[in-house]
């Protein structure tokens, strides 16, 4: 069975699931899932998980996020991008100073309530199924942080292109439409291409047509993902069979405190581990299939 992690640049007009129904026909495998679902407009880094390399969506969908969007002001739409029904039109008198100081207010710890089109539930109901009814609820705002927010050009007299470094759960057409309220002219979002994700950027991202040429070779291994920890090798095999069992076990070594990447005496990727009081214990087994 094919394992590892391959991360794709999606294309307009596919969906996450889209995505991995295509993958699962190429790799002929049913064991797939990504993390951190892109709407059908968007485009760039959506990491898929393959095989074992499932056990590790979690951890990648909780990491920071990259973005460069589109913002048009002067528009609001329903759905806060320019897919959905036109509901305001205003002129836009907005200098780029102007701009610039209402991007900036952002940055930081925000609470950001979500939009109707959304796939949150309330009341065990999807948001966007409500609203395509016509209803609105009421949605309790979601505490995000905006680490990174720049404005990188304008385009037109309306259009601007942003910047985005941002926590899970940031919705970016939520963000171009509070901008827009804040400048008192409204806005939307008009385009949206993630440059990273799980730490993975869009020169590690494949297209789908090179996946189809390439399958999986093209896939990488689970621990790429975690290449920010260092690594631990196990030198005894009875040490390796405590790990492979599940149980901690104790090192000598003099290392410091925290979550390492473990490796059999062969250099096979066992589990992400945490290192405490000289004790290695595991966080996420990635052995067996």
């Amino acid at each position: 069975m094919a394992n590892g992690i391959i991360i794709i640049d999606k294309p307009a007009g596919w969906t996450s699931m889209d995505v991995c129904a295509k993958l699962r026909g190429i790799l002929k495998t049913k064991k797939i899932g990504h993390a951190g679902t892109l709407d059908p407009m968007a485009t760039g880094v959506l990491p898929v998980f393959v095989g074992q390399a499932t056990r590790a969506v979690s951890f990648a969908e909780s990491g920071r996020k990259e973005y460069v969007a589109g913002l048009r002001l002067g528009q609001v739409t329903d759905t806060q991008d320019t897919t959905g029904e036109v509901t305001e039109q205003h002129e836009v008198h907005v200098t780029m100073a102007e701009l610039c100081a209402a991007v900036g207010s952002f940055v930081g710890e925000i609470d950001q309530i979500p939009p109707m089109y959304s796939a949150i539930k309330i009341g065990g109901q999807k948001l966007y199924d409500l609203a395509r009814q016509g209803k609105t609820v009421e949605r309790k705002p979601r505490h995000i942080t905006i680490y990174e927010l720049e404005v990188l050009e304008q385009t037109s007299p309306v259009d601007f292109t942003l910047r985005i470094l941002c926590s899970k759960g940031t919705y970016v057409r939520t963000l171009c439409h509070d901008i827009g309220q804040r400048l008192g002219c409204g806005g939307c979002m008009s385009s949206l291409r993630r440059t990273m994700a799980a730490g993975f950027t869009l020169d590690e991202s494949y297209t789908l047509d090179e996946v189809q040429q390439q399958g999986e070779a093209l896939l990488r291994p689970a621990d790429s993902l975690f290449r920010e920890y260092p690594a631990y090798h196990i030198s005894h095999p009875r040490v390796e069979a405590l790990c492979r069992n599940g149980n901690p076990f104790f090192i000598k070594d003099e290392l410091s405190e925290g979550i390492y990447r473990v490796y059999g005496q062969d250099g096979t990727f066992l589990c992400l581990s945490r290192l405490a009081g000289g004790t290695m214990t595991s966080v996420k087994n990635f052995f067996g299939a």
